[in-house]
Order: structure tokens, then sequence, then C-alpha cells
């Protein structure tokens, strides 16, 4: 594909907010006098990794545990931190885990989703949403609606839970918001621009 624009996350200056696509994906927050952590249970060594160095771009300190679960045997944790309790106060209705309203999906977030819960399939590309929290679906398919990658809600028999992003346009333009992971993460986190004269229709 060509160069990536000037919307693309590696132009972008890092935000704390952006740390919010662990939680449009499977991750949790929690909030004491402390702070706020967030956590999220990986299957790859390599996009926790990742997620740490995003986090430190963030100013955000993480770590990496290892787990006794055989899906998901690596926890990324961040410090609880004073400057992660807007986040996680906006994430959170009670103590449910919800989409803020009318949120506004970041290039950043976009990368930091697709890093952690992302994978493309023979449709397109996989943005994994929270199994536990299925009241989330509707804002974030609203938010990737409003970023100019509206996808659809795929079930668990069809692969999920998660959004699906299909079409030329939709993937490109996702694949120019994540900007350029690192190469070590596992070939399925990576986009792939789809084929005009495979596909056909633009989308």
């Amino acid at each position: 594909m060509g160069q990536l624009s000037f919307f693309s996350a590696d132009f972008l200056p890092p935000q704390v907010t952006d740390l919010g696509g662990l939680l449009a994906a499977h991750g949790q927050s929690t909030i004491s006098y402390h702070g706020a952590r967030l956590s999220i249970l990986l299957g790859s060594e390599h996009r926790a990794a990742a997620l740490v160095a995003e986090c430190t771009a963030r100013d955000i300190a993480a770590e990496v545990l290892t787990t006794d679960e055989h899906e998901h045997p690596f926890l990324l944790r961040t410090d609880r931190m004073t400057a992660l309790v807007p986040l996680a106060a906006e994430w959170t209705q009670g103590s449910v885990k919800a989409v803020p309203e009318h949120l506004a999906i970041s290039a950043g977030f976009l990368r930091i989703w697709a890093i952690a819960a992302g994978r493309a399939d023979e449709a397109g590309y996989l943005l994994a949403t929270d199994p536990h929290a299925p009241d989330t679906v509707d804002g974030l398919i609203a938010g990737c609606a409003r970023a100019g990658i509206a996808g659809s809600f795929i079930g668990i028999r069809g692969g999920g839970p998660g959004i699906r992003i299909v079409g030329h346009r939709r993937l490109v333009r996702l694949i120019d918001s994540i900007g350029t992971l690192p190469s070590d993460l596992p070939a399925e986190c990576f986009p792939v621009e789809p084929d005009l004269a495979t596909h056909g229709h633009p989308g």
C-alpha cells in the first residue's frame, strides 16, 4: 500500500486515552484510593511486550506476568496510577465495564486494540471484543463507524466475539490508522489489504 497519512498512529502523539483499546478488547480496569490499574490476559508474549511499549510511550508503567491459563499465559498489567483514573472511570458504569458515550476511537486506540486482540481472517479483520461484556458491543460498533471503519458484530460461532471490518476502503483506513506494528507480532495481528482484482468491490 502507499505511504501512511498523518492520521496514522505513527505520527500522532500518544495519549493515555488510547489505552481504552485494551478495554475495547477483554481488558479490565480497577480503581482504588491509590489510582487505577488496567490489565489484560494475552496468548502471545510478543503482544504483551508490544503493549508494554505502548504503555511506556504514554508514561504508564506496565509489566508482564505469567499465569497458569493455557490459552492466556501472559498477564499485562499497569501500575496503579492516578493518571489512569479518568480513563477507568469513563469506562465504568456502576461496577460494570461500559463504553463511554459518543466514544471517539483514535488511531492510537485502534493500534492498541489491534495489538491486544486483533486478527486477520478470511473475510477481513476482526477486532475482538469482551465476551464477558456483551453490552459494550453496540457502543464499539458506533465508535468504529464514526472512525470510518464500520464493521459488523460476529458472534462466537463465527469466530468472535468481535467486530469484523471488511471492504477495501475500510481495511485501508484501518491499516493506515494503526500504523507500523512491531515485526515480531504474530502474523495474524497484521491487517491485509485486499486485492481489488480478487475482491472486486472497493467497499
